[in-house]
């Protein structure tokens, strides 16, 4: 599987992939607002979400400090619930759900990437990649973890436990982990940030292999511009609002775009 940063345009004829069609989303946010207290002292994290993300894209979200990035990630995700408005992740809301189907929807259709890579250090490295599917209440598959483990270059380090691994196999791991279920979206929140730049690279060319080769949704939170510039769009929060998106993007374009973001006007709310 390599590894390097593919041009997401056909060469010979310049085509970009068709557009999706309407309603076939893979994350869908409209009029999301999220308030933490009330009166003065009511902080609007999120101040009305509008945005429609396709299946099998890679997107980028970033804002300086207190953007509302992490609200929009949880609230995305069925991680918190927002205050108004409504979620979709894969045609399906969640916004009213109960705890028990949203927890059951988080498990079986939703894989998450951290970066403190949250294995369990007692368990083995197929035992971390099957979890997802322990908790969903189904048979663990080992030919698909192994089949995973070997995508993200791991397929011989099954019966390791975290802690015989680096840093960047451990985060191989989850991405390994994130794909077993075969999952409507993966949300990753700063997975490169506990990395050196090279194991950074290998592990964002491993997300952008998930999407290109396998039809995955990626969502992914980020502070570095060159890591969403292996995105397919960037979005930018401030204030709690998307102000502005870059559609494939260098990051050098994308460090402009938040040089001007963290101007003294989008001093804002906590994330």
């Amino acid at each position: 599987m390599g590894l390097r940063r593919k041009n997401r345009t056909d060469k010979a004829t310049g085509a970009v992939p068709t557009p999706p069609v309407p309603g076939d989303w893979a994350v869908e946010l409209r009029g999301v607002r999220r308030q933490y207290g009330r009166g003065a002292g009511a902080v609007h994290a999120l101040a009305g979400i509008d945005l429609a993300l396709p299946r099998g894209s890679f997107t980028a979200v970033m804002g300086p400090s207190g953007s509302g990035k992490s609200t929009f990630l949880q609230c995305a995700a069925g991680l918190d619930r927002p205050s108004s408005g409504t979620v979709r992740l894969g045609g399906t809301e969640i916004t009213g759900m109960s705890e028990n189907k949203l927890t059951a929807l988080r498990r079986s259709r939703l894989g998450f990437v951290f970066q403190a890579f949250n294995l369990l250090p007692s368990l083995t490295v197929e035992q971390n990649v099957v979890l997802p599917m322990r908790l969903a209440g189904h048979r663990p598959d080992r030919r698909k973890a192994a089949e995973m483990l070997t995508r993200v270059g791991l397929g011989d380090k099954g019966s390791r436990r975290p802690g015989q691994l680096s840093g960047g196999q451990q985060q191989r791991v989850a991405i390994a982990r994130a794909l077993v279920t075969e999952p409507d979206v993966i949300f990753a929140d700063e997975p490169t940030g506990a990395l050196d730049t090279t194991t950074a690279t290998e592990i964002l060319g491993l997300l952008r292999s998930a999407v290109d080769a396998m039809g995955a949704t990626v969502v992914m939170v980020t502070h570095d511009p060159a890591a969403a510039a292996w995105a397919d769009r960037v979005l930018f929060l401030a204030d709690g609002s998307v102000v502005d998106r870059l559609e494939r993007a260098s990051a050098q374009q994308i460090a402009a775009h938040m040089t001007a973001l963290t101007a003294p006007a989008h001093a804002g709310v906590a994330a």
